[in-house]
């Protein structure tokens, strides 16, 4: 009776933590970066909030499984997540073919596209990536908007002038005082500062340009189980609207990816 007890106990101790089984583990650590408002971020209480933070609370919520957000160093992502250190990245998370060799993703639950700032009552009449020519264009230095206009050569050089700024408030305080005609941004960003501050001097152009990346929940190779019960756990929240409910707290719109 012993001889066969014994395998038998191994076989299941061995099934039960394989696999990625999310059930196995006391809590669930998700890494961010809590300096990325407003995907994450810590308030003037410093609390941690943020519109991916909401998503990931309500999502283990649903779970009925403890979590716990980790701040990680952006840069070093791939080795917070293949270490263990964190279970799943939820933080504004792009889907790129360079993540996609150590990371498998949810699909995807938004969309970062890039759109234009202008001030109240748009008048320099900006309307399409054509109506830039002549135009003092404003971006964040390092920012997707600031990579594409780059490489868009022929339209960067029918701009009047093109100036970066190092931090996306400086580039907002620049158009409100008129240093720049547009400031080309990440929609996310801009809906998010229309929400808490400028929206009596400031308006978006809800016009396409630029790259469209996609957004997207990551995790390990081989944790399949726990993305699924992630993927399972979101879909009921768009169901249900209370995904939309959290995109317009915090953006006055609803930017979930349609399914």
């Amino acid at each position: 009776m012993k001889k066969i007890f014994l395998p038998l106990m191994l076989m299941l101790f061995l099934l039960t933590s394989c696999g990625g089984d999310f059930k196995t583990k006391e809590k669930l650590v998700i890494g961010l970066d809590d300096d990325f408002a407003p995907m994450g971020f810590h308030n003037a209480q410093n609390e941690l909030v943020g519109f991916d933070v909401d998503l990931a609370r309500e999502t283990a919520k649903r779970m009925d499984v403890e979590f716990e957000f980790k701040p990680i160093d952006w840069d070093k992502k791939k080795d917070a997540l293949t270490s263990g250190d964190v279970d799943l990245i939820w933080n504004g998370l792009d889907i790129t073919a360079e993540r996609k060799e150590y990371m498998i993703f949810t699909r995807p639950y938004m969309d970062d596209r890039q759109i234009f700032l202008v001030k109240k009552n748009n008048e320099h009449a900006i309307h399409s990536e054509g109506d830039l020519e002549g135009k003092v264009v404003g971006t964040q230095a390092g920012s997707t908007a600031e990579n594409y206009l780059n490489q868009a050569v022929e339209l960067n050089d029918k701009f009047k002038e093109h100036k970066t700024y190092n931090k996306f408030k400086d580039a907002v305080q620049a158009l409100k005082d008129a240093e720049i005609d547009v400031l080309v941004c990440d929609e996310m960003i801009a809906r998010y500062e229309l929400n808490t501050a400028s929206a009596d001097q400031l308006e978006i152009v809800d016009v396409r340009t630029g790259y469209v990346t996609e957004m997207a929940v990551g995790f390990r190779k081989d944790d399949t189980a726990l993305r699924d019960k992630v993927q399972a756990a979101f879909d009921d929240m768009v169901k249900d609207g209370t995904a939309k409910e959290i995109s317009e707290r915090w953006f006055h719109a609803d930017l979930i990816k349609a399914r």
